[in-house]
């Protein structure tokens, strides 16, 4: 098979050899220009997959405590009919599990300390259906028993009031009672019959669980005021929110699990984007050195321009052998890229440990963040516009110097030779 001679003269300019000084320098500064694109490349690849590794981290130990889609009524008020509502959203394929829950909200008292927190009722047989947390703190919701008023806490909640298993607190509700001395709050006494670790803070730090039916007692309701909802794909729960809301026969409120958080996770698409937009400027800068590089091969080939202009090559084969030349650079380098970032994305875990260790410093300490290891998970959705925008940047950067290649008069460059 023959190839189009455009590509062999063009990749034999690509690794053409240091015969001279004026070679060499072009030599290097195309060099300078693969290694760039390569490692702007590598740069986008290894900051998005950190960044998608971040967001999966958080968003697992997210729903670790919260549920898909929640159904609950207005202002807090017991769903007119549980079982109903938990029929008919176990019809819609997509529901795997479902469990009813109480939600409120109270003061927590343990001596002169006071904390607010958000209480949750559950049912401790049908918990596991609809988190993870169960799963971990399986043992320790189990002991929610009705009518013991037992109470589970996250644990920084317990930390701030100086808790521990067996400890006795007191849950304050916000609807006080009418006496004749007036409006007082309701007090319970509570036993807290262990602590959860889900690892968010914004949970582990206002999060009490108690059995259901405790709480419909204290906060005086005739039943359960939602229920939460598991699904087989995390992802599809805003449409299944909506197929919801058109299924059941109650006037119910539904909210899913991207609702919840929508603030947090568009602040990180943002950012994600804009590292992206800032990142891609220096595989730009790295693709437009290409201009300089064929430039000056340009220049250095005008004799070699001229010779193959009396041979019968046309000024679209000139342009085509300098188009070539500058494409293949950049593709070298996206691939080269391509191959470093994934190899350090893949191999971030073992990385940044060996680096921390070599520098004996932690770059993300267990106090201060979410989690201590760096995470990382390339995306196949983001890997590949990174070599398309790459390798684009790269051939229209060719476009100018191999046009004005095809615009060398042959006489005029044969002239001094």
């Amino acid at each position: 098979m023959q190839f189009p001679y455009e590509l062999a003269v063009g990749w034999r300019y690509t690794r053409a050899g240091r015969a001279t000084r004026r070679n060499g320098f072009i030599s290097f500064i195309s060099g300078v220009s693969m290694l760039g694109i390569a490692l702007g490349v590598a740069a986008l690849i290894i900051v998005l997959s950190v960044m998608n590794g971040f967001q999966k981290e958080v968003r697992d130990r997210m729903l670790s405590v919260v549920s898909h889609v929640e159904i609950f009524a207005p202002q807090g008020a017991p769903l007119p009919d549980v079982e109903r509502t938990m029929r008919e959203a176990r019809a819609n394929p997509d529901v795997v599990g479902a469990a009813p829950f109480v939600s409120a909200q109270a003061l927590l008292a343990r001596g002169e300390d006071m904390k607010g927190a958000l209480v949750r009722g559950i049912d401790p047989a049908r918990e596991g259906e609809v988190t993870d947390l169960a799963a971990a703190s399986g043992e320790v919701l189990q002991r929610l028993q009705a009518g013991q008023f037992k109470v589970v806490l996250g644990i920084e909640l317990a930390r701030s009031l100086g808790v521990v298993e067996g400890d006795v607190i007191t849950l304050i509700a916000p609807s006080g009672q009418v006496t004749p001395a007036g409006v007082l709050p309701r007090m319970k006494q509570m036993t807290v019959a262990g602590t959860f670790d889900s690892g968010h803070y914004e949970y582990d730090s206002t999060l009490v669980m108690m059995h259901y039916e405790d709480a419909e007692r204290i906060f005086r309701l005739e039943g359960p005021t939602g229920i939460r909802l598991k699904l087989r794909d995390l992802h599809e729960a805003p449409r299944v929110a909506h197929e919801l809301a058109d299924t059941l026969t109650d006037r119910l409120f539904i909210r899913d699990w991207t609702q919840q958080n929508k603030t947090w996770f568009a602040a990180v698409q943002l950012e994600k984007r804009m590292m992206f937009i800032i990142l891609t400027l220096i595989v730009a800068v790295a693709a437009f050195n290409l201009v300089s590089t064929l430039v000056m091969s340009v220049q250095d080939k005008r004799a070699d321009i001229a010779i193959l202009r009396t041979l019968g090559a046309s000024p679209s084969s000139i342009m085509g052998i300098f188009m070539v030349q500058g494409a293949m650079v950049g593709v070298i380098g996206t691939l080269a890229g391509l191959a470093l970032g994934l190899l350090i994305a893949v191999n971030i875990d073992v990385i940044v440990p060996a680096i921390e260790h070599a520098l004996h410093a932690s770059f993300l300490p267990k106090d201060i963040y979410l989690i201590s290891k760096m995470p990382s998970e390339p995306q196949s959705a983001d890997i590949v516009p990174i070599a398309v925008i790459s390798l684009i940047l790269s051939f229209v950067a060719t476009i100018y110097p191999s046009w004005r290649a095809s615009r060398v008069n042959p006489a005029e460059a044969l002239r001094y030779e």
